[in-house]
């Protein structure tokens, strides 16, 4: 078959009101992105709909890509042509002889767009039908349960005929929601946290810690790899590499052992809240599931939250390891986060860490601290990576 148009189509958009032109040409935006390994082909905006112009490359190839674009609630592969009944029953016959299965029943749903054409939409349907049931033998029509699903979308410069529906990734288009820093660990859990968050429509940036020499080059290039899994639902992610060594040897040194834990994770958020706002995010996000382990109970997350302004997104909040692991694998970041290759947060773990640690007593022995010198030194010795979905070259630039 060949088709020389895809239709794309976006669901919440048309609920945005007087945004609504904002948001399609953000999804415009980003579809020109995801496709820009193809040099033939054009976007178009029309309204209610995304046009694709093939212009000769492989349709199948093109609609993987799109499947990955959050915004996109469908897409289906298409025939232009002319605002001419002749030319409609044609490319309608055409489809139904050319389908990949026999077809036994079928059914003719037309919708006139343009209102100015002169044939109605009920009109359309039974010419069209009828011209298809007479060019066909042992094809009935069914317009409950069809075998095949003939639409002919007419608009004002043109008709666009379709059979079959691919599922889009649904959501907001990525841009349209801000930017969020995602705490980017190795694990199965944060991948999916910032999956979520590009579905919501928010730009990402990630922030990692690692802690050498006690996390290797082997374990940053796991985040590396992670956060390019990520590119391929939005833009390209710049990921902060926060050296992390001194504060947690300074830490497992003048700290409580029970109370490592959670002092760590305050001066990981502190450092986040300021290269974020260095970066005019939002928002911070984590990968964290109520109750998982003892810095994700509801008093560590009240305690550890204390120390920054910014809101944190949990995604998965509510979700269970099973659900998680799940998702990972559906989006294929779970067989590289199960490499083992240890990050900051399993090195100095100790074996009694607190779960439910109050404000006051964070504050107290954070009184007997000297922690805003590892803090500077922490976010002025941060290493910037620029990562995008369509080259292995990554650009790197210092902070400051």
């Amino acid at each position: 078959m060949e088709y020389n148009h895809i239709l794309v189509r976006y669901g919440e958009l048309a609920l945005k009101g007087k945004n609504r032109n904002l948001f399609e040409k953000q999804l415009q935006q980003n579809i020109r992105y995801a496709l820009k390994s193809f040099e033939e082909i054009k976007v178009r905006r029309t309204f209610g709909r995304i046009i694709v112009e093939l212009n000769g490359e492989k349709y199948q190839d093109v609609v993987e890509a799109l499947q990955f674009v959050f915004g996109i609630h469908s897409l289906s592969l298409a025939i232009k042509v002319n605002n001419d009944l002749e030319q409609m029953k044609k490319a309608a016959l055409q489809l139904l002889k050319e389908n990949e299965e026999p077809v036994q029943t079928f059914k003719i749903s037309a919708r006139r767009a343009y209102k100015p054409f002169p044939i109605d939409s009920q009109s359309l349907n039974h010419h069209i039908g009828g011209f298809v049931l007479a060019n066909t033998e042992d094809v009935t029509v069914d317009v409950h349960n069809p075998g095949l699903n003939i639409s002919v979308e007419v608009r004002e410069t043109a008709t666009y005929i379709t059979s079959g529906v691919y599922s889009g990734a649904g959501g907001l288009p990525v841009g349209t929601s801000g930017k969020v820093l995602l705490m980017l660990s190795g694990g199965i859990d944060s991948p999916v946290a910032g999956y979520q968050i590009l579905k919501r429509g928010a730009k990402l940036e990630a922030i990692h810690f690692h802690s050498p020499p006690y996390t290797n080059e082997r374990a940053k290039q796991k985040v590396i790899d992670l956060a390019k899994s990520l590119t391929k639902f939005g833009a390209s992610i710049k990921l902060h590499l926060v050296p992390f060594t001194d504060i947690q040897t300074y830490l497992n040194k003048e700290a409580p052992s029970n109370f490592q834990m959670t002092l760590m994770r305050r001066m990981m958020l502190r450092i986040s809240e300021r290269i974020a706002n260095q970066n005019g995010i939002l928002a911070l996000a984590t990968g964290e599931s109520l109750g998982q382990v003892a810095s994700q109970t509801l008093h560590s997350m009240n305690t550890i939250n204390e120390v920054t302004n910014l809101p944190i997104i949990r995604p998965l909040v509510t979700m269970d390891k099973l659900e998680v692991i799940a998702l990972a694998k559906k989006i294929n970041t779970y067989e590289t986060s199960i490499l083992p290759f240890e990050d900051c947060c399993t090195i100095f773990l100790p074996a009694d860490s607190k779960t439910r640690p109050r404000r006051d007593q964070a504050q107290k022995f954070e009184s007997f601290l000297e922690i805003e010198p590892y803090l500077q030194r922490a976010v002025e010795n941060t290493e910037t990576l620029f990562i995008s979905a369509k080259s292995n070259q990554i650009e790197s630039e210092e902070l400051f």
